[in-house]
């Protein structure tokens, strides 16, 4: 992992020093981990659920892989990603342990524990070896990292030749007059949202800011190039609002 030292980066709408933002987002995913899914499912109308299904239809898993989720948190994306390939198994790796929790609690009721490691870690320093992975993901999870580049240069690391690289982000809308509609609904509703829910106002302000922060469509896509990943592309849900980008270690 590359020094942070004196530098700032974003977080939210305050700038930090890089060396405090990965426990601010620690701390922050830590706060609202017991309502984690619930406030997913009450920022987007419930439709998070169908962006994840859109992701399983396009990387399509199969029996037999071995699936890296960072930033999984309690497990959406590893579930399903073990239901659709049948068989196989999943890591999910996270900063914050008590969304490892939740998710293990998930897990065992699904009767999915033996498919599973849960690994806390760094997206920026990830704890395996080389050519590891079939498939690597990451949902809304990027734009917390500190270090997005550094984030997609070590999923290129870890993902073996043929490896698959998929990452679900909220993005941008084309259009402005859409993009001004969706961010007045955006600070003015969610943040009360994580209020009435989760009794935590303040946490869902800066993931509503978060997102307006995160490079748009193409410019993330430049990255996922830069990383080294081949016939890199990217799908528009929703308008823009939320986006997958798709890549091969070639």
């Amino acid at each position: 992992m590359s020094e942070h030292t004196g530098k700032t980066t974003h977080f939210g709408a305050k700038m930090v020093l890089e060396s405090e933002k990965a426990g601010r987002v620690k701390d922050l995913f830590g706060d609202v981990a017991h309502k984690y899914d619930v406030m997913n499912d009450a920022m987007s109308l419930g439709i998070h659920r169908v962006w994840k299904d859109a992701m399983m239809d396009w990387l399509a898993p199969r029996a037999g892989q071995r699936l890296l989720d960072v930033a999984g948190g309690t497990g959406d994306i590893s579930f399903r990603f073990l239901k659709r390939a049948g068989s196989g198994h999943a890591t999910v790796l996270d900063l914050t342990e008590p969304m490892l929790v939740e998710g293990r609690k998930r897990a065992e009721a699904q009767a999915l524990g033996d498919s599973l490691d849960w690994v806390v870690g760094d997206a920026m320093a990830l704890p395996f070896p080389d050519n590891s992975f079939d498939v690597y993901t990451i949902s809304f999870g990027i734009r917390n990292v500190t270090g997005p580049q550094e984030a997609l240069n070590e999923a290129f690391r870890v993902l073996r030749p043929g490896g698959r690289l998929m990452v679900l982000e909220f993005s941008q809308l084309p259009n402005p007059m859409m993009q001004k509609a969706y961010d007045l609904y955006s600070f003015n509703v969610i943040p009360r949202l994580g209020q009435m829910i989760a009794n935590d106002r303040d946490s869902y302000q800066y993931l509503v800011e978060s997102i307006r922060n995160f490079p748009d469509q193409d410019t993330f896509l430049g990255m996922v190039r830069a990383a080294g990943f081949a016939q890199a592309k990217y799908r528009n849900l929703s308008l823009g609002i939320a986006a997958i980008h798709s890549g091969w270690k070639i």
